[in-house]
């Protein structure tokens, strides 16, 4: 699987806060999925699942894509779905700052916090954090490099 960048508490809140870019947050879950790195790439390896491998033979864009989104959304089990609430305290985001890229955020730190439970790893308060970005003035473009939202 590689190395695997820690997840913490920390990590996650700058996940949700937007303070880092989509590629790193994917970067977090191709991982995890079983992709594997080739040049500007992420390729399906051997431990991908058929499942994602056959609907994603490159690493899906997971906050620009919808269906890429939808997908891993439905692999979170239904028993941990409330962990971002239970966990982070996380009530969802302010209607002025809902926005497609913030939710598919909050899905994707949803099913790392799955990913972590389904392994029964502790989720530590601190760690690693992804390199420091300043939350985007247009949350819809995202940061410099973030691929535009389908």
């Amino acid at each position: 699987m590689g190395d695997l960048w820690p997840v913490s508490r920390a990590l996650l809140q700058q996940i949700l806060e937007d303070r880092c870019t989509d590629r790193f947050v994917c970067e977090c879950i191709w991982a995890r999925l079983g992709y594997v790195p080739k040049g500007d790439q992420w390729h399906a390896g051997p431990t991908t699942s058929k499942d994602w491998s056959d609907a994603f033979p490159l690493g899906p864009e997971l906050i620009a894509q919808r269906p890429a989104s939808v997908r891993l959304t439905r692999s979170i089990p239904k028993p941990l779905k409330q962990l971002l609430k239970e966990q982070l305290g996380f009530a969802g985001y302010k209607i002025g700052g809902l926005y497609p890229r913030r939710t598919r955020r909050a899905t994707a730190v949803s099913w790392l916090l799955a990913w972590l439970a389904q392994r029964g790893e502790p989720l530590p308060d601190h760690g690693l954090l992804a390199p420091e970005m300043p939350i985007p003035s247009d949350p819809v473009r995202g940061h410099p490099g973030d691929l535009p939202i389908s």
